[in-house]
């Protein structure tokens, strides 16, 4: 498979924790679909503390995984949103 587009979308999101509403990451989103998975390469800023571990009510979010031979977070059903 192809690998992600190194410059990526210009167009960022917000990513929240759906427990507490804590910021978690800006991230450059492409395409207008659910938001599944998440390329560290992308993350323009990360608010955690610890990798896939929301720092407010320290529930954890995501796995670390690779996709296509990148770094990225696989988020885990409903526990995060995006606006």
């Amino acid at each position: 498979m192809a690998k992600p587009n190194k410059k990526g979308p210009t167009k960022t999101v917000d990513i929240f924790c759906v427990a507490c509403n804590c910021l978690l990451f800006k991230y450059r989103k492409g395409g207008k679909g659910a938001l599944v998975k998440c390329f560290k390469e992308r993350i323009s800023q990360d608010h955690t503390l610890a990798p896939c571990v929301c720092p407010k009510c320290q529930k954890p979010f995501a796995r670390e995984s690779l996709i296509r031979g990148l770094p990225a977070y696989k988020f885990i059903g409903g526990k995060v949103w995006f606006k």
